[in-house]
């Protein structure tokens, strides 16, 4: 999987209480809810019209939602990762305007601040291992608000210094990263695109080897070891006329956006194995993690681009 955060039985086992009680559930019929009525002869008239009134009542009655049965919906779903997203677009303002020093419009790079940047960053990874392994003993939306809070300065920030060097770039991110996930979720609703196992394998090893290069540039950066006008370390460097970083980011965009196909997967998986209702919260912070992540770099790709002009 793209996210520990799926890395739960919940999103692998079906629960063997997930049985629809509420009248007219869609497995109202199915798991032993009420019995067919035995044959007519064995029943007074009377007791066999309450049998039917019975059944006519609970065909009649709405589907069962996720507050009734308590079990994961893609409709709650759907609005916990919406509510999760509005946390961190608020944040985001927060941290736009300190990154910015108050000011609503960009300044010059010497006037940026640099800490909710860092502290977003610092205060996401920390909770998000948090949230990732401990989610399998039990779901703690309070740690998912507050990751989507630490987010949400982190990305505010990282935009606004962007925004500063290269006028117009977060517009430019934000309109690349919403097409990539609408485009992902239209073939993925489609049928056209799923996740598969050998499929999975190997973006999984592609991931490894990005995280090993990604950690790899930040130590080489961190000890002056590049030389000091490659802003971003060996994603600068050049093959040919082209950086290094533009065609890595044109790999990474592909991973993300699979991640994306496997995080919607295991929601509906999820889904079908009734994962109690709690485990939507998880399945949002699933998406907001790899959605993050492919802004970000959506955004280095272009500053990259813009840069090499």
């Amino acid at each position: 999987m793209s996210n520990f955060a799926f890395n739960n039985p919940a999103f692998k086992e079906r629960d063997p209480r997930a049985v629809a009680t509420y009248p007219g559930g869609a497995q109202a019929g199915q798991n032993g809810q009420y019995a067919p009525p035995p044959p007519a002869g064995q029943f007074a008239a009377a007791q066999q019209a309450a049998v039917n009134a019975n059944l006519e009542g609970m065909y009649a009655a709405p589907s069962a939602g996720a507050i009734e049965t308590d079990r994961m919906t893609v409709e709650d779903t759907v609005w916990k990762t919406a509510g999760l997203f509005g946390i961190l677009l608020v944040f985001a303002a927060i941290g736009w305007f300190f990154t910015l020093g108050g000011a609503a419009v960009p300044r010059t790079p010497t006037a940026v601040a640099i800490w909710p940047w860092a502290v977003g960053a610092l205060g996401g990874f920390v909770l998000a291992m948090i949230v990732s392994f401990t989610s399998r003993k039990k779901v703690r939306p309070a740690l998912i608000f507050a990751y989507a809070a630490f987010e949400g300065l982190f990305i505010g920030g990282i935009s606004a210094f962007f925004e500063v060097l290269w006028p117009g770039i977060v517009l430019q991110a934000t309109l690349a990263t919403a097409a990539v996930v609408a485009v992902t979720l239209a073939l993925f609703a489609s049928g056209k695109v799923r996740a598969s196992a050998k499929m999975t394998k190997i973006v999984m090893i592609a991931m490894l080897g990005y995280l090993l290069f990604s950690l790899l540039n930040v130590v080489l950066m961190v000890f002056n070891v590049l030389p000091a006008n490659q802003m971003f370390g060996l994603y600068s460097a050049k093959i040919g006329p082209f950086p290094i970083g533009l065609l890595i980011g044109i790999l990474v965009v592909f991973l993300a956006a699979y991640s994306l196909v496997m995080d919607f997967d295991q929601i509906q998986q999820g889904v079908r194995n009734g994962a109690p209702r709690q485990y939507g919260w998880l399945g949002g912070f699933g998406i907001m993690v790899t959605v993050v992540w492919l802004y970000v770099e959506i955004l280095r790709m272009i500053a990259i681009a813009r840069g090499n002009n």
